[in-house]
């Protein structure tokens, strides 16, 4: 079993840093728009996440008045309009033009995660200041 971890763990390094090189051989052959039309789309991402993971903690005392409610289609409409919401942000972000298969999967699963990371966190901050 040692063996078969040692191999693995090889194999998964050289995966990495194969990809890190190809991501800068990549980044190299690029041209000045395309690394700034790049850097700026993965700016947008990272301030949306960052936005993501703050709201329901900014939103605390509204989460603990409807975890009073103590109902579960209270809960659920305030976690589906704090998605939506951040979903808006997303597509404002991005200047609501999301074309391509590609770039409607890629919001589709941030969405998602977006929408499971708000029911977990608001569960926890509805346990703890209740």
């Amino acid at each position: 079993m040692d063996f078969l971890k040692s191999v693995v763990g090889k194999l998964v390094t050289g995966a990495v840093v194969l990809a890190v090189f190809a991501a800068g051989f990549a980044w190299y052959q690029m041209s000045a728009a395309e690394r700034s039309t790049l850097a700026g789309g993965a700016g947008r991402v990272v301030g949306w996440i960052a936005l993501v993971a703050a709201l329901p903690w900014a939103l605390f005392f509204i989460v603990s008045r409807v975890a009073k409610m103590d109902s579960n289609a209270a809960s659920g409409v305030f976690i589906l309009l704090l998605t939506l919401a951040e979903a808006a942000g997303l597509a404002w972000m991005f200047h609501f033009t999301i074309t391509g298969p590609a770039a409607w999967t890629f919001f589709a699963a941030g969405i998602v995660l977006a929408g499971v990371y708000n029911l977990l966190t608001c569960d926890w901050i509805a346990e703890r200041f209740e």
